[in-house]
């Protein structure tokens, strides 16, 4: 094919951004070519703004069949994400959905298995992959340069949210709607990132503040505790009710200490392992012999349409993915395993237990005094579709 012919299920706040880079043909091998919304507001003004060669549907379902596209970008509610990428590809499309992967590892799963039945190329819209600076801190680490962790802090606090932004939707900040708060809308990327670069824990005790700062029933303030396969341990800490926040991530190894912070990597190296010199050393007070070093992280990156230029690329000549669909479920597994700590108040081991937060995450639900849509429909997630 010359150019993957795309379609957008949902143009609300991301998916027309997916459609503004698209239209304006900055992905050279992808085009537009229909957009899907059930918001009938959104449909006519995607008639209006993005012009007559791109075709309006009113249902996904709709769209996948027409035959008018070879791929879907996915950027509808948190619910929503595996049920339609699995009818997607069961139509024979490609995919790529919105973080995050969906709401519960269950879900997810499911909808991993399908990707791997089928031939089709699977990504998720984790831009901050394409971040020159992430990328040269996941080369750090699995490279072997800053030796084995110890430690590792992520403090990402940079989310204030007002409570008028929590108000801008039925769906927002609720159990039924968004399935989560922070961990779920604003934290999928770092959650990646942070297994991305340092590797998956294998258990997590988690301390939660459930509307603490906003009038919401879901997590707006997080602080957790994990412990990693070799010993190592590490801290992540989120919230959207403070200002001014934080963006720092600090991991520890035996060869010394790499920050994030700001754009800019500092690496203070040990010229010799730490743990090498604490058995041998004889004197006493000292210390390994450490060089602060500016690490050259390069220049930025392409967000979102660096992802969706990746895809098109695996879609048209099968390059590997930048962040292949699959690995959504990392990060998602940390969030399950930090609210299921929350709510049993007690450490829960990675892999998590599906079953236990599918039933826990209904409890949620049916407490919730905002059990509702946009429609009225009271949801559940009784079951994976």
């Amino acid at each position: 094919m010359s150019k993957v012919r795309i379609g957008i299920v949902g143009v609300g706040n991301m998916g027309s951004g997916h459609s503004r880079y698209l239209t304006a043909g900055e992905v050279p091998n992808g085009e537009l070519v229909a957009v899907a919304d059930t918001n009938p507001d959104r449909i006519d003004w995607a008639k209006d703004t993005l012009g007559e060669t791109v075709q309006c549907f009113e249902t996904a379902e709709d769209m996948f069949n027409s035959g008018s596209i070879d791929a879907a970008i996915i950027a509808t509610p948190h619910y929503d994400h595996p049920p339609l990428a699995i009818r997607a590809m069961e139509l024979g499309l490609h995919v790529l959905i919105e973080k995050p992967a969906g709401v519960y590892t269950k879900q997810v799963r499911e909808m991993n298995e399908a990707a791997e039945k089928s031939d089709r190329v699977f990504g998720l819209m984790f831009n901050q992959r394409t971040l020159s600076a992430h990328q040269k801190m996941r080369d750090l680490v699995q490279s072997g340069d800053l030796g084995e962790i110890q430690r590792t802090n992520y403090i990402i606090t940079t989310w204030f949210r007002s409570q008028s932004y929590y108000d801008s939707g039925g769906w927002r900040a609720t159990w039924a709607g968004e399935g989560g708060g922070v961990l779920m809308n604003q934290c999928p990327h770092n959650l990646d990132l942070w297994q991305w670069i340092c590797g998956k824990p294998n258990r997590v005790r988690a301390f939660i503040g459930f509307g603490k700062y906003h009038n919401i029933e879901v997590d707006d303030s997080v602080t957790a505790y994990v412990e990693y396969e070799n010993g190592g341990t590490g801290v992540f800490i989120t919230t959207t009710g403070e200002a001014p926040g934080t963006n720092r991530l600090e991991v520890v190894g035996d060869n010394g200490k790499i920050v994030l912070e700001g754009g800019n990597i500092t690496f203070w190296r040990s010229r010799e392992s730490v743990s090498q010199f604490c058995k041998e050393y004889k004197g006493g007070f000292g210390s390994p012999e450490v060089w602060k070093c500016d690490i050259p992280a390069g220049k930025g990156g392409e967000g979102h349409k660096g992802i969706t230029k990746n895809w098109c690329d695996a879609i048209q000549s099968g390059s590997d993915l930048l962040a292949p669909g699959t690995e959504g479920i990392h990060g998602l597994e940390i969030a399950n395993a930090m609210l299921l700590s929350a709510w049993t108040d007690d450490w829960v081991d990675i892999p998590v237990d599906d079953d236990l937060y599918h039933k826990k995450l209904q409890e949620q639900i049916d407490a919730s005094t905002v059990q509702k849509e946009e429609g009225g429909t009271v949801l559940s997630v009784a079951g994976t579709h």
